[in-house]
């Protein structure tokens, strides 16, 4: 464990913020996850407009990056394009 004041509250900032963001990226592999196991057309394109929202909001909360979510949702709607 750090000795410095500065370093044990960046410890302690850094747990706080895992915390935070752990279930909000969860919901987003959970989201992601749940349209990639969609059998139709029908439910792949609602599951794609869940993960979507879910990855939007986890950039609007800072956990993260726009250019990593820009290429998540470009993988999902070229999958679900794909779909016959």
């Amino acid at each position: 464990m750090a000795n410095i004041k500065s370093a044990v509250k960046r410890v302690e900032v850094t747990r706080k913020n895992t915390l935070r963001n752990a279930p909000i990226k969860t919901g987003v592999k959970t989201s992601v996850r749940k349209f990639n196991e969609a059998d139709t057309k029908e439910t792949a394109a609602a599951a794609f407009k869940h993960a979507v929202v879910s990855i939007d909001k986890s950039v609007a909360k800072g956990i993260l990056h726009k250019n990593s979510a820009a290429r998540k949702k470009s993988r999902l709607a070229k999958k679900l394009n794909k779909m016959a």
